[in-house]
């Protein structure tokens, strides 16, 4: 399990730049997260960049996550990767048992709401988005209307982390990529 490899199979199955991108910033809100719990940041990155890889050719509840579940199993990809991944979605009923698993599924949603607000910003600019705009877009129901609101404030519960930290750090995670996202 290394990043290139990762790399390779995400790009494999996911042609779609949007989708792409979602999973780079996944991948960095994870790796923020795991050096502030002092966890492995190569793993935690690659369970976070490889979570919805199967989207775009299976994007059904029936198939999404479990076939690219079976895809990870198939080559090597560890148990608690597998786990965390169809713990993100919450139709699966897999409880989010681990720290990694929680964590996953608390910045899932919230990236696509960050990178929606920035999109919105005149110079389409991660650095000109603060924490109150995202809260107050979160309010928005009209708003990037996809992104399941109950399920991030679920998820920085479930993390233990206060919302506007929450929101704050994975900011700030995606702000180191800000380029890759050509945000």
């Amino acid at each position: 399990m290394d990043r290139n490899t990762t790399l390779e199979l995400l790009h494999g199955y996911t042609k779609d730049k949007s989708l792409r991108k979602h999973a780079y910033s996944v991948e960095a809100a994870m790796r923020y997260y795991a050096r502030k719990f002092g966890e492995d940041e190569e793993h935690w990155g690659i369970t976070g960049l490889i979570h919805d890889f199967d989207y775009e050719k299976h994007p059904t509840e029936e198939e999404h996550p479990y076939v690219g579940v079976k895809i990870l199993e198939e080559r090597g990809y560890p148990e608690d990767t597998r786990r965390a991944v169809l713990g993100h979605a919450p139709y699966t009923g897999v409880p989010r048992d681990t720290l990694m698993a929680k964590t996953l599924f608390a910045v899932d949603e919230l990236t696509g709401l960050i990178t929606a607000v920035a999109l919105v910003r005149p110079s389409k600019k991660l650095e000109e988005v603060k924490v109150s705009s995202v809260k107050k877009k979160m309010k928005d129901k009209g708003f990037a209307r996809q992104v399941k609101r109950e399920e991030i404030r679920q998820g920085a519960e479930e993390l233990g982390v206060d919302l506007d930290e929450h929101i704050g750090n994975v900011l700030e995670a995606m702000k180191e990529i800000a380029d890759d996202l050509e945000l």
